[in-house]
Formats: C-alpha cells, sequence, structure tokens
C-alpha cells in the first residue's frame, strides 16, 4: 500500500495529470492506494482521479481525525483508492505519520514543490540514522524534511519518498528505476547484505560491467558466478542490488581472498564499501579462517589506511591464486591482513 502525498496547490498541473495517469496505472497492478492532498482544492483532484479512471473514493474525515483511518480501510477493503484532506498538516508532520502508520503504509510517497538536495544534488537513499549528520548540507527546505522523514521512518514508516512533484513522470522515475530520482529515507532493515541469488546475476553483472571495462574489476561471466554462487554477497536497499563482495575460499593454505568488491557510483562515499568488506571478513572468521588477502589496482588506499591491510606480495598468495594472477598480466597490488584470533 502506498501513501501518496500531493502538494496540489502548487504543483504545475500538467506534473499532477501524469502523477494521476502513474498512479492508476499502479492501481491496475494491483497497488492498493490512498491520495493525501497538501492544499488546493481536494474537489478538483478527486474530479481529477475519476477522469484518469482511478477507483477512488472521497474521505469524509481529513487526516487529523482518529476516525479517519477506519474509513479509508474500509474503502480500500471493498477495493477502492481513497483519497483524503490532508491540508491542516505539513508533509510529514506526526498526523500524516500517525495516519500512515494506522492503515499500514509500505511507504510515503511526498510529492513537493521542493525536493531534498544535499550540496545542492540529490542523494537517492539515506538510512534514517544518517539523516542528522546530512542535514546540515541540506539546502532550502530540505533538512526539516529531511529530519522528518527520518523520525517517520524511526516511528514505523519503512520508507519515504521525497520527490520534486514539478517534474512530470518523476513517480515512474522514482519506483522503477534502481537509482531513483528523488529521496528515499529508509530504516536500517531495508539496507541488507545477503547471498547472491542465482536471478540477481544479470543485475550484478550490469552493475560492475563500468568496472571491468575500467579494468578496476577482474572479467566475469555469468557461469563464472554461478559457479561460485555461494561465495558473493549483495547489499541491497529496498530489495535494489548497490554493492556486491566475494569471498573465495583457499582452505589448504588458510586464507581467503575479498574479490569483486564494487558499490554503484551512485551510493559511494556512505561507508557501504568498508562494511561489504567487514561481511566477508566475518564470513572468514566465522569459518576459521585466520587471514584475507585483495588484489587491486586502484583501491590501495581503501585497503590499507582504512581497513588497516598491510602490503604483501605476489609469493602470498595461494598457488593457485598466483598462478591465475601471473597469467592475467594485470598489475594489481597484494595486501594482506589476519583476523582477530588468526595465527
Amino acid at each position: 500500500m502506498f501513501f501518496v502525498l500531493i502538494e496540489a496547490g502548487l504543483l504545475p498541473e500538467p506534473a499532477i495529470a501524469e502523477t494521476l495517469l502513474d498512479l492508476a496505472v499502479l492501481e491496475d497492478l494491483g497497488v492498493k492506494l490512498v491520495l493525501g492532498v497538501l492544499g488546493g482544492d481536494l474537489t478538483d483532484l478527486y474530479d481529477w482521479t475519476l477522469e484518469c479512471e482511478i477507483m477512488a473514493a472521497r474521505v469524509a474525515r481529513p487526516i487529523t481525525d482518529p476516525e479517519a483511518v477506519r474509513e479509508v480501510l474500509e474503502i480500500l477493503g471493498r477495493g477502492q483508492s481513497a483519497i483524503i484532506d490532508a491540508t491542516a498538516t505539513g508533509p510529514l508532520d506526526h498526523p500524516v505519520v500517525d495516519f500512515a502508520k494506522g492503515i499500514g503504509v509500505a511507504k510515503i510517497i511526498a510529492l513537493l514543490e521542493e525536493a531534498i538536495l544535499i550540496d545542492g544534488e540529490p542523494v537517492h537513499a539515506i538510512r534514517a540514522a544518517e539523516a542528522a549528520a546530512l542535514a546540515s548540507r541540506a539546502t532550502g527546505t530540505g533538512a526539516e524534511l529531511l529530519l522528518a522523514a527520518a523520525a517517520a521512518c524511526r516511528r514505523g514508516v519503512p520508507r519515504v519518498h521525497v520527490l520534486n512533484g514539478r517534474r512530470q513522470g518523476v513517480l515512474v522515475d522514482e519506483l522503477f528505476f534502481n537509482e531513483g530520482v528523488g529521496t528515499m529515507v529508509h530504516a536500517d532493515s531495508y539496507r541488507v547484505i545477503r547471498q547472491l541469488r542465482e536471478e540477481d546475476i544479470p543485475e550484478l553483472l550490469g552493475m560492475i560491467g563500468r568496472a571491468v571495462r575500467r579494468t578496476k574489476l577482474v572479467a566475469r561471466t555469468y557461469e563464472d558466478i554461478q559457479s561460485r554462487l555461494g561465495d558473493y554477497r549483495v547489499m541491497a536497499i529496498d530489495d535494489n542490488v548497490v554493492g556486491c563482495v566475494a569471498l573465495h575460499e583457499y582452505p589448504a593454505e588458510g586464507c581467503a581472498e575479498v574479490a569483486c568488491l564494487h558499490v554503484k557510483q551512485s551510493h559511494e562515499g556512505r561507508g557501504y564499501g568498508i562494511e561489504l568488506v567487514q561481511h566477508a571478513e566475518a564470513m572468514a572468521h566465522e569459518r576459521g579462517i585466520p587471514r584475507v588477502f585483495a588484489l587491486t589496482n586502484r583501491a590501495a588506499d581503501f585497503f590499507n589506511g582504512r581497513l588497516g591491510y598491510s602490503p604483501a606480495t605476489v609469493d602470498d598468495l595461494p598457488l593457485a591464486r598466483r598462478r591465475q594472477f601471473e597469467a592475467s598480466g594485470r598489475a594489481s597490488l597484494v595486501f594482506s591482513r589476519v583476523l582477530e584470533g588468526g595465527a
């Protein structure tokens, strides 16, 4: 269920019209919709929903009325979308969040006159726990919106999307493109590191393709990854894969390689690479592997300076990996780290 807030009185009519057409498509796909009108004429927007063939019913009570939750659930229960007056509140004020929790939404989507910009640029995914640190770098009303979105997540709303409602097609671009175009603030539980699934392989290959072309990563085929599927872990935000790492074991030599480390360009600079490496190290530790190593031709400072890896030599590699490295002709540096409790 999506709860969509629209600043109807401030947004251009073509953008609102396209949003409503997109919502009609979502409704056809089985998504339950609740529309909250922030400003503007509720009757006009309700009439527009009918023109767009949205099966909407108008809620008699405003969003601040505790009985509105019951009425909306009744409307949804009979297969209609609900449209409710939210003019008495700010976009993410407490009554809005209380209402969203009451109807059990999966996400709040706010189409506003202003979006959230950090240092003048959109940041597509922000953990609620990071919001306070980033708020000082937000422009305009962005800081207030960011903090309010984070507070909503802490109170139990899984995701809050804040979008520039003036942009036509913004809703589809946000929901159906992996990186989105607005800002999604999410609870920590929506950022996970999990095992790679076979259906993830095409997405993984597409994600690392740019780094492979720039020789930052070794080229891998679908079959290469499939044959070692259990070695790979991916970081997913809202089930969108944004990073990966692999741990290739060499049991005879008592070590493992931290490999295929990559974070999407749009998610760089947020510490995700460190988390992925630490996750791989934790896997090694759990399996009783005392030492890990990494080969890199671009991330020497990352492994050495930020993760405490020590420079090593090709002679420190397991024999099979050494032969593979020498045959590749790559000019990678070798780094090694003894894990806590290791020899």
